[in-house]
């Protein structure tokens, strides 16, 4: 797996900039928690009354995802998780006890792989980031699984990012395959990208 994942990595070639930004926002999350604030039943209003939603699965240091995960699950809606390995794979969220642990810890469905193509049917999209421009461009935590995953979403489905306070900044460093996001929560303010 570890070949796989260098592999991955190499087909998106390094930026010094981000690299450099990303180092110092996680160095800034691992010192400590940070506070989430409303940000989930903000979150949640936005994506309200979707059949299926797509949600990425945090890790302590990140921004909770699993809150909005256990409300919109509560409230029948279909949520896809990531399966993360080399190519974008995603697969239904059945309730905790069909996860397990996958690369770095993050949690993963145990059941049927779907396919990159599945995200095509999530109506609404959140993914991870480090930080975020008014603008929608967005700092990913590297290896750019989420652009080559968002090739497949449907064109009509908003993507959010969920940051922590601070994270909104006026500029980040991008590449030309840097997809940009609809929307950014962080843990006290909700921006709509136009």
């Amino acid at each position: 797996m570890t070949g796989q994942l260098s592999a991955a990595r190499a087909a998106w070639p390094s930026n010094p900039a981000k690299d450099a930004l990303r180092r110092r926002i996680q160095a800034r999350r691992q010192a400590g928690p940070l506070p989430d604030g409303d940000r989930t039943a903000r979150a949640l209003q936005l994506c309200a009354g979707r059949q299926v939603v797509a949600v990425y699965a945090s890790l302590p240091a990140e921004p909770d995802s699993w809150a909005l995960i256990e409300a919109l699950a509560a409230a029948g809606t279909r949520i896809l998780l990531p399966v993360l390995g080399r190519e974008p794979d995603w697969a239904w969220f059945e309730g905790p006890e069909r996860l397990e642990p996958a690369r770095r810890g993050i949690q993963q469905p145990r059941g049927e792989r779907l396919g990159a193509a599945a995200l095509a049917q999530a109506e609404w999209i959140w993914i991870p980031g480090l930080a975020a421009t008014r603008g929608g461009e967005r700092l990913g935590t590297g290896g750019g699984w989420y652009d080559r995953a968002l090739r497949h979403s449907a064109a009509t489905a908003p993507v959010g990012v969920l940051l922590f306070d601070g994270e909104l900044l006026d500029q980040v460093p991008t590449d030309p395959w840097d997809r940009r996001v609809d929307w950014v929560l962080t843990a006290s303010d909700t921006l709509g990208v136009e």
